[in-house]
């Protein structure tokens, strides 16, 4: 077994955004932490319901082991009603509220309503396993005083400035501002964490020190970023998003025009799961032009080592699987978005939060990892 004192310094974990597909990380480390109980990550990013992970793995005591077994637990018991109410009142009443003021247009100031469901269960939920103190995850600060954690990042989206805003707390950290991102160093919340899960106009948005935010996939257009920005040299990041290099034809008919949920999900996808591969992309040009150099630029900067994950099967086409067994209130709303129209199944798949499904996605997250374990500890061990 490798002992702690073996593990690379500059490692980050990135873990990407996608809703309940968050679920397929948490298997992906589980058989990680069997092969690697003591690895360590001293730079953790999250993004969307990664940020969850992140946010739990950053703040909570033991060995990675023990972390991710107590965050399988949660996953795998975790049910819709512990993300976002699901009674038939609730659902009802959010839904007339928005066609109300559709309807009524101008004349609609006057009808409160900030989202399709209410999140409140979730933060609840939030609070139960990452236990604030005094508001502040206090956990985070035990763990950097103790020597595991350098620092961590949570990512969400300012809808009142339009940039990316990435909340950093850890040790000897310097602030960065690039176009439309930038850090702010600070204690972590849960607001911090409600703001980055926060799915547009599913998901209320998040009020935080001034400003209102939203999902942080939403204009985040460097992902690995944050990580470096922190420190990390080597990179392990887990997608969400399966590449297929034949992607599967439609069987609806070339004249059937794409439902609304069809739309939606494409564009979550391109927002939420797409980004990761550009980055990596990027990255991978930006390290072939810095060996060209022989390490001699006018900034100093070091190729940074990426092993980026994803899952072997598309998860959103696996959502489908388990939609009859959404509870009935929601399961009505879904459909009316058209879920079972042109196999729309994407934005289906990130609000999929029943147990099922998701010990469905730790499974096949825990194969996937043990497939490529040679590759995995090849990254973490051998810088050749």
């Amino acid at each position: 077994m490798v002992k702690n004192n073996d593990i690379n310094k500059d490692l980050g974990l990135v873990m990407s955004g996608g809703g309940a597909r968050a679920a397929y990380q948490v298997g992906f480390l589980r058989a990680l932490s069997r092969h690697y109980p003591d690895v360590c990550f001293p730079y953790i990013t999250g993004v969307s319901s990664g940020a969850i992970n992140a946010a739990f793995l950053a703040n909570e005591s033991g060995n990675l082991n023990e972390k991710i077994d107590r965050l399988v637990d949660i996953w795998s018991n975790l049910t819709i009603d512990h993300v976002f109410r699901v009674d038939s009142a609730s659902i009802l009443t959010h839904v007339f509220r928005w066609g109300l003021r559709l309807v009524l247009g101008g004349a609609s100031n006057a009808i409160t309503t900030r989202s399709l469901v209410d999140t409140e269960p979730l933060r609840h939920l939030m609070e139960s396993i990452l236990k604030p103190e005094n508001g502040v995850l206090k956990g985070i600060d035990r763990n950097i005083n103790a020597g595991k954690l350098q620092a961590i990042a949570i990512t969400a989206s300012s809808y009142t400035t339009g940039q990316s805003i990435s909340w950093v707390h850890g040790k000897e950290l310097v602030e960065w501002e690039r176009g439309h991102r930038k850090s702010i160093v600070s204690d972590l919340t849960i607001d911090h964490i409600m703001a980055s899960t926060s799915l547009p106009m599913l998901f209320p948005s998040v009020y935080v020190d001034g400003s209102w935010y939203g999902d942080g996939g939403i204009r985040l257009t460097a992902p690995l970023a944050p990580a470096i920005h922190m420190g990390a040299k080597k990179l392990l990041a887990i997608s969400t998003r399966h590449i297929s290099p034949q992607r599967n034809e439609l069987v609806a008919k070339l004249d059937d025009y794409p439902s609304p949920a069809k739309v939606i999900g494409a564009m979550y996808s391109a927002i939420f799961l797409d980004v990761f591969d550009n980055d990596a992309l990027r990255l991978e040009r930006i390290n072939h032009l810095l060996k060209g150099t022989k390490g001699k630029n006018p900034e100093n900067l070091e190729p940074i080592k990426l092993l980026l994950l994803r899952p072997s099967e598309d998860l959103g086409d696996l959502a489908a699987q388990y939609e009859p067994r959404l509870p009935s209130a929601f399961r009505f709303m879904t459909r009316g978005w058209g879920t079972q129209e042109n196999q729309s199944t994407d934005m289906l798949s990130l609000v999929m939060f029943q147990s099922d499904y998701l010990q469905h996605l730790i499974h096949m997250g825990e194969r996937d990892a043990e497939q490529q374990m040679p590759e995995i500890r090849t990254f973490l061990y051998n810088d050749e």
